[in-house]
């Protein structure tokens, strides 16, 4: 449905004159922050991404990104359903297709957003224009990698032509050229520590972070094995392994 153009946007010196959304449209009215990078990003790179948006979901933070591979993706699984998507496509056209799950889950937990309406013609351009709203509906834009030149770096232009802080994370020499040029040139700032990134934006979380842990949570009220298997998959066994729950048959036990 079209919505009328939040007042975040505004700011913004290529306007928005029409938005399309299909989900929530009450995350539009809370704290934001966006999460952008690499869609060829290092494991590091990605486990990073979901840990940060899993952390700013928990302190009530909404995390939003693009919707492609990679660093997109894993900042949307991290922080759902606290998280808004922007596609460079109309609504009933989502793009990449191998993110057509995820994508289906934002619509009905989160939030989907685009500026074209059914049957728009797709061009490259929109996926650069695209950018602009990811950083326009927030207070803040971490770019988790970018390499020279990428569309990361396009996010950046735009996060500083409207007075929107940038953040990175550290990386070895040679893994992420661009964000470490953008470190260079004062133009961002590294994040060493998770729990104080999030905490200027969520003052009041608390020390351990303040993130509900949504599989934790639905393992206690739903502790059969198939029905958590179906909703987190092999996450399932990551918390195993970390001795966070034990499987006792068929049966999931917090630990």
């Amino acid at each position: 449905m079209k919505i009328a153009i939040p007042p975040k946007l505004l700011k913004l010196q290529e306007s928005v004159k029409e938005l399309y959304a299909m989900g929530d449209l009450k995350l539009l009215e809370r704290t934001c922050i966006a999460v952008v990078g690499s869609r060829k990003a290092l494991l590091y790179t990605k486990n990073m991404t979901e840990k940060l948006s899993f952390m700013l979901s928990g302190a009530g933070i909404v995390v939003v990104s693009g919707g492609a591979v990679g660093v997109d993706a894993a900042a949307h699984r991290g922080a759902m359903p606290n998280t808004i998507a922007v596609l460079p496509t109309p609504l009933d056209t989502l793009y990449p297709k191998i993110n057509g799950a995820l994508l289906k889950e934002i619509s009905a937990r989160g939030l989907l957003l685009s500026e074209y309406p059914k049957g728009a013609r797709i061009s490259k351009y929109n996926f650069v224009l695209r950018n602009r709203i990811v950083v326009g509906l927030c207070d803040a834009l971490v770019i988790a990698q970018a390499d020279l030149n990428s569309g990361s770096l396009r996010s950046a232009e735009y996060a500083l032509k409207c007075g929107v802080p940038i953040y990175v994370f550290a990386h070895r020499i040679g893994e992420s050229e661009g964000t470490a040029q953008l470190v260079k040139n004062a133009q961002a700032e590294v994040i060493d520590d998770l729990n104080a990134f999030v905490k200027i934006f969520a003052p009041n979380m608390s020390e351990s972070g303040g993130a509900k842990d949504e599989l934790l949570e639905f393992c206690t009220k739903t502790p059969d094995l198939n029905e958590c298997l179906k909703r987190f998959g092999d996450k399932i066994y990551e918390y195993e392994l970390a001795g966070k729950i034990a499987i006792e048959g068929m049966r999931v036990k917090i630990l």
